[in-house]
């Protein structure tokens, strides 16, 4: 029977300042976290990196999404609306038609990271 690991605890009672100095030189500003937060909030719905992954692979839209995934066109356009608020996607008007496409590379960056990690 295998028993339960607990995890380490440190014992000792000394600080080291001069960690704590650096650190906080380095940590990130509140503002930014706050925002990375809604990001990867956004990113913690499947249907959303799939949307994400395809439009890595190709510009779309919203009828071409909703056939490759078997989803209503108000579905695919409720994704589509939060992953633009968060900056993730863009869109171009060609006629009466538009396309979506990744906001910028570092999407498609944050994207396989994360898939990379998750495969680990």
């Amino acid at each position: 029977m295998k028993r339960k690991q607990e995890a380490p605890v440190c014992n000792c009672t000394i600080v080291h300042q001069d960690v704590i100095d650096r650190v906080k030189k380095g940590l990130a500003d509140d503002r930014h976290l706050q925002a990375q937060a809604e990001l990867f909030k956004v990113l913690a719905d499947p249907t959303r990196l799939r949307i994400i992954n395809a439009l890595i692979l190709a510009e779309m839209c919203v009828c071409d999404i909703a056939s490759l995934f078997d989803m209503t066109q108000p579905a695919v356009s409720h994704h589509l609306k939060v992953l633009r608020q968060t900056q993730l996607v863009k869109y171009r008007r060609d006629g009466r038609i538009i396309y979506y496409s990744l906001d910028d590379e570092h999407v498609a960056n944050v994207f396989y990271q994360g898939l990379m990690h998750a495969s680990e």
